[in-house]
């Protein structure tokens, strides 16, 4: 080509996208206009165009996930990592890339289910001329790596591990139906349109070829054609015939026959149930709820570095419309520890060994020693990236619409350098329980203990931002005291068992010292204890106080605080966390669903001061609330039942965890059979729970 030929011939490429761009962008506008979403956002033309949060499905491999439409379409997926850009953004922006298989003349499908047991997700459709399945995963394989060793492992590595390729597969059942595939990818959070190009002499394969991002690779045995940022494809199935598309973001061969795929499919299911028959589960109608939610909280896991995420998404609203979205694309220590304690419940072990293994990478970065001996961090962050890197300070992404309109979408949680002093306790506790399954104490899960608990000794007399983040002025959050009392409780039991006698009586005169201060400072003038010092205000963190053991449930106090937050922070069987109109947390009063998570809490403690009727009708309303596929995100709307924030959240299914089997263990327990404590009891018995002393009023 001569040198004249191609400029003209790129210029008129040039003027052909710029062209398409314009017509897209005035496509674009004018459906926007018909759907209200020009000039100031229109909630209910916009609840037309984004499907309820609630309807998506979650896929995992344990280092990647992503959310999948009704319709069919993925509609989330990060990056390498799940707190990188995304690729397929629309869940916040619908024109920031998704990726779509589906009939041609169907957005509701018929029936949708994950396999049980497992994280694949089979679609059913039914159209005018056929019924269809869609399955749809993330391949998790028996271990394949045969060349070097991983960059990112930093565990002691499994059977099994991400393939990092989402396979996607249709058959049809009936009849004949024409499917229709539509991939269009949208690099970094939809400001860099894919650039495809096929690899190889056929249709069956195409590449990315932009330079600057993961590059990704679709494989399939359907005729690919390549129109600007999309890669389309369409097809007739009739009954009894597949196809298949694999989507991949590595160097490794991707499946390229139907036998190669269904195999990928097998080994996937196999990971997935031998990992969910490790549980222990009751015999109960709410079994596979208790099992979705483990599956979840499983999926929400970082296998390379143990990390967990609070949830895989960001900016989705706490209150359509309004600013209460954040990024919850990170490990929350706290939220983390907490999760562990549901999972050693259930049996699975492992998983607090790979979160403490990752505690200790953060705090004790590898080749930072001084004579020999680790040198720890100075603090602990609240959140951490999954790869334990710092966690990036927080941006807004203007170029995006966000969910229903809702904006600022936030890329980062500025939270990560908060003072808060409640994840001193729960890593303590965290260590504390697992100690009691394991019958052991590691030295390096004990340097983190020593620190957290010193550090919660210096620090307790002062004001915190407390587990809600708030973002007002700091106070003496009686949730953040009282996890300082178990920093130094849990701690001095532990420093019992190693028999360091002097940190024992040190910790434990301490512990003392803060559960008299915040009995002396918490209480309101109505008997129960309020959200901070000097105040009346309720919060729906100290429902947790009984759990915690920080009095007795028949205690006055404890009874009055469940009650008073049943009676007055509650809609129905729906909790707030607190008064956002009274309360300063810096959104100006902006209001918010009820906390899900807190609504389960609220169950437990019914369960543990005796009322045990109350508990079990809240329960069931809640269960009842779940998604289609027994799901939950952050917040539930207590007047339609919608789901808000992010999803699905961690929080949330580990409450639901704890709850449920709160109240079938009271109810075996009243039908006199008998539930013993899990784990071994004769090595700990030294530091049990039954042997604690009482001296505390």
């Amino acid at each position: 080509m001569t040198p004249e030929f191609k400029h003209s011939s790129d210029q008129i490429e040039n003027q052909a996208r710029q062209w398409s761009a314009s017509q897209s962008q005035s496509f674009l506008a004018s459906r926007l206009g018909e759907a209200g979403l020009l000039g100031p956002p229109n909630q209910d033309a916009l609840a037309t165009v984004f499907p309820p949060i609630a309807d998506y499905a979650f896929l995992s491999d344990c280092e990647n996930s992503c959310l999948v439409a009704p319709t069919g379409a993925i509609e989330w997926l990060c990056l390498p990592k799940p707190h990188d850009p995304s690729v397929f953004g629309t869940i916040l922006d619908r024109a920031a890339g998704s990726f779509r298989l589906a009939p041609v003349d169907s957005a509701v499908p018929a029936h949708r289910q994950y396999v049980p047991g497992t994280m694949v997700l089979a679609t059913t459709w039914q159209t005018r001329s056929g019924w269809l399945v869609v399955t749809d995963f993330l391949a998790v394989s028996p271990w394949y790596r045969t060349g070097d060793r991983s960059d990112l492992h930093r565990r002691t590595p499994g059977d099994f591990d991400a393939r990092h390729i989402l396979v996607r597969s249709a058959v049809c059942l009936h009849g004949n139906v024409d499917i229709l595939l539509n991939c269009e990818p949208s690099f970094d959070y939809g400001r860099a349109d894919a650039e495809w190009e096929y690899t190889g002499p056929n249709y069956d394969q195409v590449t990315t070829t932009n330079p600057d991002f993961e590059r990704l690779t679709l494989t399939g045995d359907m005729r690919f054609g390549i129109e600007g940022r999309s890669v389309r494809a369409r097809h007739r199935l009739t009954e009894g015939e597949s196809t298949f598309v694999v989507l991949g973001w590595t160097d490794e061969a991707p499946p390229s026959t139907r036998a190669q795929v269904d195999t990928c499919r097998a080994e996937t299911s196999r990971f997935w149930r031998d990992w969910i028959d490790g549980g222990k589960f009751p015999d109960h109608p709410w079994r596979e709820l208790l099992q979705r939610s483990a599956l979840t909280l499983k999926g929400l896991t970082y296998a390379p570095t143990g990390a967990m995420l609070a949830a895989p998404t960001t900016s989705l609203p706490e209150q359509p419309g309004g600013q209460r979205n954040w990024d919850y694309r990170y490990t929350w220590t706290r939220d983390t520890a907490f999760t562990l304690r549901a999972l050693h419940v259930l049996g699975f072990d492992t998983e607090a060994d790979d979160f403490l293994a990752f505690l200790g990478d953060v705090l004790e970065p590898k080749g930072r020693t001084v004579g020999g001996v680790a040198k720890l961090r100075g603090d602990l962050q609240v959140l951490y990236p999954v790869d334990g890197d710092t966690a990036l300070s927080e941006t807004e992404l203007d170029h995006l619409t966000g969910y229903l309109g809702s904006r600022p979408v936030r890329n980062g949680n500025a939270a990560y350098n908060q003072v808060q002093f409640d994840i001193l306790g729960a890593i303590v506790d965290c260590v504390f329980e697992h100690t009691r399954t394991r019958d052991s104490l590691s030295e390096r899960s004990w340097r983190i203990v020593v620190q957290a608990v010193e550090t919660a000794l210096k620090c307790w007399r002062d004001t915190d931002r407390g587990i809600w983040e708030m973002r007002g002025e700091p106070k003496h959050f009686t949730f953040s005291k009282v996890m300082c009392w178990v920093a130094a409780d849990r701690g001095a039991r532990l420093a019992a068992l190693r028999g360091d006698k002097e940190r024992a009586d040190l910790w434990w005169s301490a512990a003392l010292e803060i559960h008299a201060d915040v009995c002396d400072n918490a209480l309101s003038d109505k008997g129960y204890f309020a959200q901070s010092y000097g105040s009346d205000e309720l919060d729906a963190s100290l429902l947790l106080l009984p759990r915690l053991g920080f009095l007795p449930p028949e205690d006055d106090r404890i009874r009055a605080t469940v009650l008073a937050i049943a009676s007055e922070l509650s809609d129905g069987a729906f909790v707030y966390r607190y008064r956002t109109d009274v309360t300063d947390d810096g959104l100006e009063g902006q209001p918010e669903g009820s906390f899900t998570a807190c609504s389960f809490w609220l169950v437990s403690a019914l369960v543990e001061i005796g009322e045990l009727e109350q508990a079990r009708t809240q329960c069931e309303k809640l269960v009842g609330a779940a998604s289609t596929l027994g799901l939950y995100g952050e917040e539930i709307d207590p007047t339609t039942s919608r789901h808000l924030g992010n999803f699905p959240q961690a929080l949330t299914h580990l409450a639901l965890i704890n709850a449920v089997l709160h109240v079938i263990e009271a109810e075996q327990r009243t039908n006199g059979k008998s539930i013993g404590p899990a784990g071994s009891p004769s090595w700990w018995s030294a530091a049990g729970k039954d042997d604690r002393p009482n001296p505390i009023p």
